[in-house]
């Protein structure tokens, strides 16, 4: 019986070097000379400061313009709110969102219940959802529709057998 497993996954690699990127940017170019910018990593989360709003929300359009040209998906940004910090400058915390919860498992598995062809089937195993069926041609369109719906993270099919 052919099976395969909808994940959500963030290549921590690729966010790294993104970072890299962006903070070498963010020293070389002159809008943001003096003030203060910058970009950390640490674990899943990453923490941008700068000297006012406006000069934040730009750091935050370099970073996500690194993240795609690495293709990372910027549904994997889960933005906070932004902070006052120390010395009048600003501070906002984003996290990457990896795995899927047992709310988007829910609605994953509703969503293949709905619009799946007949014989699709699903089941939640941890912060995965595995999808089978008697044939190939309907897993394939199974995946066709998930890719098509927006659950709001990012979606990688793996583990296709037949």
């Amino acid at each position: 019986m052919p099976t395969f497993d909808v994940v959500s996954q963030v290549d921590m690699q690729e966010v790294r070097n993104a970072v890299d990127q962006a903070t070498r940017e963010l020293g070389t170019r002159f809008d943001f000379r003096g003030t203060g910018s910058s970009l950390e990593l640490a674990g899943h989360e990453l923490t941008l400061r700068s000297a006012s709003e406006e000069r934040l929300k730009a750091v935050m359009q370099v970073l996500e313009e690194k993240l795609v040209r690495r293709k990372v998906s910027l549904k994997a940004l889960d933005p906070g709110k932004v902070e006052e910090a120390a010395k009048g400058t600003v501070r906002q915390l984003v996290t990457l969102k990896a795995g899927i919860g047992a709310d988007q498992a829910r609605a994953i598995n509703k969503f293949i219940k709905d619009n799946a062809p007949k014989g699709v089937s699903s089941s939640t195993q941890g912060d995965q959802v595995r999808v089978s069926a008697k044939k190939r041609d309907d897993l394939q369109a199974t995946i066709a529709a998930l890719r098509e719906h927006d659950f709001g993270l990012p979606l990688q099919f793996e583990n296709f057998r037949d």
